[in-house]
């Protein structure tokens, strides 16, 4: 007689297992009688092949991989076997892991009308993020944070209306939606004034000829090349302003900072305008101080006006949520319930058809900051018999990942339309 449990085949038993299976009692007929697993009835004999045998002798208890317990039958089932219950927790971590990269695709629509050829509309397709790496960095106009679509999501806006997606986007996935009514967008570089008068130039200069001294040409090399340093800002100075009043200036200064030790606010220019009637000059510019990255805020009226449509928006609307949330399973496998994982990216396009808008604007990778959905969007509560509410206002905020660069406009897909 041949016995298989699983994937545990007959010459894999000894003797005593084989007795104990359920096979050789049923053919044998011990299955119903007092029988070698100590169960005096059928009903018994099932208990004690489930598990569930409460009093039983030792080393006749059996696991759905073939191993034989020692122990009476007292407690948990699965604890007799720890070989097993090893394997199940490995079993749930592994299944964990596997959730964090779990990933469902599709397409959402709304409206649900099917797009053509000369249908304008704003394409957003959920990607996970992909960090920088060990470099740290990126260098301007690599082309990482591109949105430049694929052969999938490229036909998206192809898809029927009995094809779209019915389940909730995980991890991936495109959503379209129309174009929305006000429709702009703002590129900023930040300036600054910045102040440096003339007696704060000489002192740089000077400094920074001391600093680039090369000490290495001995103590009579050194000092030559402190005499020019000298020579050189005396020179500077004589052009600026005279020795007299550059030493008026120094002698403020002294004084001002004495004044404030005593809770003063004085300041030099304060004391050579009341004094002379005069103040240095603070030589003004505006100067580049720093790249912004750019922020893009979208409303969406949504009004379902049947019930596959209003599947859409709640679906929709999930995936927003979901996917613009931090993910708890952790930055790396392994790294445990101390680190959130980075929320997935949303790449922006505007559609006309099969193609990328021929005028508007392109978008660099974004994230979800912020997202309100209102659910009285005619400022009244009115839901249809399913629920769904008749008028709903979404509100999505979307920021780049990076700054524009000009090199970026050298390249496709800055190189289309407006570019960024």
């Amino acid at each position: 007689m041949t016995i298989s449990i699983g994937n545990i085949k007959d010459a894999e038993f000894s003797e005593q297992q084989k007795k104990n299976s359920p096979g050789y009692q049923a053919a044998t007929g011990d299955l119903f009688k007092s029988n070698v697993t100590g169960g005096q009835t059928y009903a018994n004999s099932i208990n004690v092949l489930k598990g569930n045998n409460a009093d039983v002798v030792p080393g006749t208890r059996i696991n759905e991989i073939g191993q034989v317990s020692n122990q009476a039958s007292e407690g948990n089932f699965r604890d007799q076997f720890p070989d097993t219950r090893t394997r199940i927790d490995n079993e749930t971590k592994e299944r964990l892991r596997r959730y964090s990269k779990k990933r469902r695709g599709g397409v959402l629509r709304y409206p649900l009308e099917a797009l053509t050829e000369h249908t304008d509309y704003l394409q957003i397709d959920i990607e996970e993020y992909v960090p920088i790496g060990d470099k740290y960095v990126s260098a301007p106009g690599d082309d990482n944070r591109y949105v430049k679509g694929n052969f999938i999501t490229n036909r998206a806006g192809r898809r029927s209306a009995n094809r779209l997606s019915t389940k909730p986007l995980v991890n991936a996935g495109t959503i379209l939606l129309p174009i929305p009514s006000n429709l702009s967008d703002s590129n900023n570089v930040q300036y600054g004034d910045s102040r440096l008068n003339g007696l704060a130039a000489v002192g740089v200069e000077a400094a920074e000829g001391v600093m680039t001294t090369d000490l290495t040409q001995g103590l009579s090399g050194t000092l030559e090349q402190l005499g020019k340093v000298r020579k050189q800002t005396s020179e500077t100075l004589r052009t600026g302003t005279s020795a007299g009043a550059a030493l008026n200036v120094l002698n403020k200064a002294l004084a001002s900072e004495a004044v404030n030790i005593f809770g003063g606010n004085v300041t030099v220019n304060d004391l050579l305008s009341r004094s002379n009637g005069e103040i240095l000059n603070p030589n003004m510019e505006l100067l580049f101080n720093n790249v912004t990255l750019r922020n893009f805020r979208f409303q969406f009226k949504l009004t379902p006006r049947n019930e596959k449509e209003s599947k859409q928006v709640k679906l929709i609307i999930r995936a927003f949520k979901r996917n613009m949330a931090a993910q708890a399973q952790g930055g790396v496998v392994g790294s445990g319930n101390f680190f959130l994982k980075t929320p997935n990216v949303f790449k922006l396009r505007y559609r006309t058809g099969r193609k990328n808008h021929p005028f508007l604007n392109r978008f660099k990778q974004c994230f979800l900051t912020d997202m309100q959905t209102t659910y009285t969007g005619e400022g009244v509560y009115a839901t249809y018999d399913d629920g769904t509410p008749v008028s709903m206002l979404l509100d999505l905020s979307f920021k780049e990942i990076q700054p524009i660069y000009d090199i970026d406009y050298d390249e496709r897909p800055g190189t289309e339309a407006v570019g960024y």
